[in-house]
């Protein structure tokens, strides 16, 4: 088989499935199997098995993997890392647990701080000091170094984080203290903070370098595990990983900075709705992706999913900002909730329901797997409410049991309450969905938009079954379910570009502009970018974006502004000066006169050319769908049960109508239909639900 003819394969681990898609002369082949906590690259094995038999293909003649991960945050949500150390500049060795002083809950007098990655007793100090330039204030000794080693020695540890004062813009002393450390203890993993996040603000930097070397161990375990086992079952291609920023770097790049990989699948599903976008010119669109753990949002704005410099992972209070743990890193920017299928429910002291954020994952799994699983939760409310089919659930892989969840959902709500299962189940599904709604409104005013005005695009296993009741508390008036949505991310793997964004902080005011300083930084940016962009993408020239982290001298925070790539001259001050002016008026109504504005942060971001997306055109529903069966479903928006017409998605021909309610079935996920809204087939597969007050 000629190269060019070869499968391209997506794999997308999540905290209860383990989604693959794999992509073949233009037809996509996709399958679900539960994840494998204890050993995750077996379910890998498994899924690239049944989807390659379904090709009709071997493993051999498949071309690459890209895989996307969600260890790297497991790890950090729940401190399954490795032993690590981290050194600092002497009296900074409680920066990351004095942390910003900031109150996430100012009125709770009991507020308890997120503790620490790093205990204190595993935190160290040496005797130097770097200015704000770059200048080097205090030199450390050779013995002072060496008496550093020494106790890291005696320790034990795994992984060393080293984070200096500075270092961002000088790391001598950092790559002085690793220097000693690998020639002493060589099978020690050493991070610094230099080159894993050599950006400004201690705090944050610090929290990055030591999650780095906090999952790097385990990470660069799993990928060489993941890689041997590959290979072991016939695949010779090569495996690729997608960052949090959603390009593909290699297998060796993300064993050196896992750190980046902790949102790696969410990412690949902004992508996958992105590409939807584009087909179909919706300059506005939300993405939900709501899988058997999480519920991930994004706004993506003319085809572009919207980025960050810094997100919180493993937020402890009530998913409020503040309340996690910072990481430095390009990501891709979303809010994620605690609610997927297995989200467990439960009430509170108030006797009030609560979904999530713990989760019954795939071991023990929801009560209705017959698995173990004995407490309720989101999958088990959709089941006992009609909208699952318990004989052909994940394609009939997984029979699911009424009675257990009827069971489970009794025994720790209903009974409590007063309530039937089935009531139960109500308000366990409205209070899901009620949180999922409430955090794509905040979402979408935290950025200054207007969500209904969005086309919501869904997908994930759950995503689809809870897409229309979103939409009808969130005012969206439409959404679009793509093919292969129960495996969306993973297909998103197959459409990212190879790529990498380079972030380095370099403070600079316009009043003091030097051209050919802010040349060299934006060319040392973009070789480093360039060459992690080349490792998969052959001969094609990376396509390369510039921006600058920009604020008026004094303020606390910056915005970023877009930059043309090219040299800069002595005149680019004004250039410098009008595209902050533009965007400072956009994001706040006017900008400030009379102060002076620096450049604190740059960031520049190479990505392989993609290939030119087919655009295609809407078409209007003209004739009602075949229906198969129907079944009786609780519509909440009406607070009754209803007739639902059961309707088979692989029979659905181009330009067929489904009118709610209905629920649309195939192998890995379920839509429904509410009643006030009407599917249509599209082009490509997609299915367009529109609201009907919307249209009459």
């Amino acid at each position: 088989m000629a190269s060019h003819d070869k499968a391209r394969v997506g794999v997308d681990i999540g905290g209860t499935f383990t989604d693959v898609a794999l992509e073949l002369g233009g037809k996509l082949f996709s399958t679900k199997v539960l994840t494998d906590y204890t050993a995750p690259e077996r379910a890998i094995i498994k899924g690239i098995s049944i989807v390659a038999g379904n090709a009709g293909i071997e493993l051999k003649d498949i071309g690459v993997i890209i895989h996307g991960t969600t260890l790297a945050t497991n790890a950090l949500i729940e401190r399954r890392g490795a032993k690590t150390a981290f050194i600092t500049t002497e009296g900074f060795r409680d920066t990351i647990e004095m942390r910003t002083e900031n109150r996430f809950e100012q009125y709770d007098l009991n507020i308890k701080l997120p503790p620490p990655l790093i205990d204190r007793c595993d935190r160290f100090t040496l005797g130097e000091r770097i200015d704000a330039q770059g200048g080097i204030l205090l030199a450390p000794t050779e013995a002072q170094i060496d008496s550093v080693v020494d106790r890291i020695e005696r320790g034990g540890y795994e992984s060393i984080a080293i984070g200096f004062i500075h270092a961002y813009v000088n790391g001598v002393h950092e790559r002085l203290m690793r220097d000693a450390l690998e020639k002493r203890l060589p099978h020690v993993s050493v991070s610094i903070s230099s080159e894993v996040s050599p950006q400004i603000r201690e705090f944050e930097r610090f929290n990055t370098v030591c999650a780095n070397a906090y999952v790097r161990p385990i990470m660069k375990s799993y990928l060489d595990r993941l890689l041997g086992q590959v290979r072991a079952a016939g695949a010779v291609c090569p495996i690729f990983i997608i960052h949090s920023g959603g390009g593909i770097v290699s297998i060796e790049s993300a064993s050196e900075f896992p750190v980046r990989l902790v949102e790696s699948g969410p990412a690949g599903g902004a992508i996958f709705a992105a590409h939807i976008a584009s087909q179909y010119n919706l300059d506005t669109v939300l993405s939900f992706d709501m899988g058997g753990t999480t519920a991930k949002i994004c706004l993506i704005d003319d085809f572009t999913p919207k980025t960050a410099n810094t997100f919180e992972v493993a937020r402890t209070y009530r998913f409020k900002k503040g309340s996690g743990m910072p990481i430095s890193i390009p990501v891709v920017e979303m809010v994620e909730i605690g609610a997927g299928g297995g989200s467990i429910a439960s009430l509170d002291v108030m006797r009030q329901i609560r979904v999530g954020p713990h989760s019954a994952a795939s071991e023990p799994g929801p009560a209705c797997y017959q698995r173990g699983g004995t407490q309720p939760t989101v999958t088990d409310a959709d089941l006992l409410l009609g909208r699952l089919d318990p004989d052909n659930f994940a394609g009939g892989s997984i029979p699911l049991s009424v009675d257990n969840a009827a069971r489970a959902m009794s025994d720790e709500v209903g009974a409590t309450l007063a309530l039937t299962p089935e009531q139960a189940a109500y308000g366990v599904a409205e209070v899901v969905d009620e949180n999922m709604s409430n955090a794509a409104r905040v979402h979408a005013v935290e950025s200054g938009k207007d969500i209904g005005d969005y086309t919501m695009i869904t997908f994930g296993g759950a995503g689809p079954l809870h897409a229309a009741r979103l939409c009808e508390k969130s005012g969206i008036k439409r959404f679009v379910v793509p093919p292969g949505a129960g495996v969306g991310s993973a297909i998103g793997f197959l459409r990212a570009p190879f790529g990498y964004e380079s972030v380095r902080s370099a403070s600079m005011r316009l009043a003091h502009f030097d051209a050919d300083a802010l040349n060299e930084i934006v060319a040392q940016l973009s070789a480093e970018a360039i060459r992690f962009a080349r490792q998969g993408s052959g001969e094609a020239e990376p396509e390369v974006d510039v921006k600058a982290f920009m604020r008026y001298v004094g303020q606390g925070w910056e915005i970023p502004i877009a930059i043309p790539y090219r040299a800069f001259s002595a005149d680019d001050r004004l250039t410098f000066t009008e595209l902050f002016t533009q965007a400072y008026t956009q994001f706040f109504g006017r900008p400030i006169d009379g102060l002076d504005i620096e450049i604190v942060s740059w960031a520049v971001k190479a990505a392989s050319p993609l290939p030119p997306v087919e655009h295609l055109q809407m078409v209007e529903g003209r004739d009602p769908a075949r229906v198969a069966s129907t079944r009786k479903i609780f519509d909440a928006a009406l607070s009754r049960y209803v007739d639902a017409a059961i309707v088979e998605r692989g029979a659905l021909r181009v330009g067929e109508r489904v009118s709610g309610p209905a629920i649309i079935v195939e192998p890995e996920t379920s839509t429904l239909i509410t009643s006030s809204f009407d599917a249509t087939v599209q082009p490509d597969g997609c299915l367009l639900a529109t609201s009907k007050a919307h249209t009459e």
